[in-house]
């Protein structure tokens, strides 16, 4: 049991990172038959769906893509903004993804973007209670180490709640870059890769925070 909690602790997360790094490097270098740059698919999508007010822009840093709901921007990474890629065309158009789940308001988007202040606080408070709770003695101890795993607990419940939002741009984005003709036959499981990659990185990130927050639970439950 040690072995598997080491497993997804530790050798998953690497994995993950591994695995969309070497994706997107690869498919990177495939420019996409449609000569698109991610900011032109990313504003052919968004302007045949009705989204003309929001705006793209480049984003600085390595796969810095992402899309703001408080603003209305979609952000895309140099390479992807400004380059012609299988793998920036299927990025590009899963942050559109985002932008078409809030237009429609999407329940899930809806319920992380409500969570999401509350489980910031909670998870930075967390380890506070919890480190105190591991030094103290019962029953204060345990008292505070139980509030710990509460405020971890709402953490948690955003990275779970934050898989069914990623999945579901990714299918949004497959569909729209087919229907549109952005892709040809022979590039969508090329495509797919890219996506499902990047989705790694979320399971990755909600298995050990799931693993975590178990591991703290028969702590507390042991305490005595």
């Amino acid at each position: 049991m040690f072995l598997i909690y080491l497993g997804i602790i530790i050798l998953l997360p690497l994995y993950a990172q591994f695995k969309v790094k070497s994706t997107y490097k690869k498919y990177a270098q495939v420019r996409s038959t449609s000569g698109m740059t991610g900011a032109q698919v990313a504003r052919l999508i968004l302007d045949r769906n009705g989204l003309e007010d929001v705006k793209v822009v480049e984003s600085k840093g390595f796969l810095s893509d992402h899309y703001n709901p408080m603003t209305k921007i979609v952000a895309l990474s140099s390479d992807n903004f400004h380059h012609a890629s299988v793998a920036g065309t299927a990025i590009a158009a899963h942050e559109v993804g985002h932008a078409i789940q809030d237009k429609e308001a999407y329940a899930f988007l809806r319920f992380r973007h409500r969570l999401a202040p509350v489980a910031n606080i909670t998870s930075n408070a967390s380890w506070i209670f919890i480190i105190a709770g591991m030094l103290l003695t019962i029953p204060m101890g345990k008292s505070l180490l139980g509030i710990g795993i509460a405020f971890m607990a709402v953490g948690v419940l955003f990275q779970i709640v934050t898989l069914p939002v990623e999945f579901n741009a990714s299918n949004r984005a497959m569909s729209q870059i087919v229907e549109l003709g952005i892709i040809r036959n022979e590039e969508e499981p090329h495509a797919k890769k890219v996506l499902s990659a990047a989705a790694m990185t979320y399971v990755a990130a909600t298995a050990v925070a799931v693993m975590e927050l178990l591991r703290l639970i028969l702590i507390f439950t042991n305490r005595d």
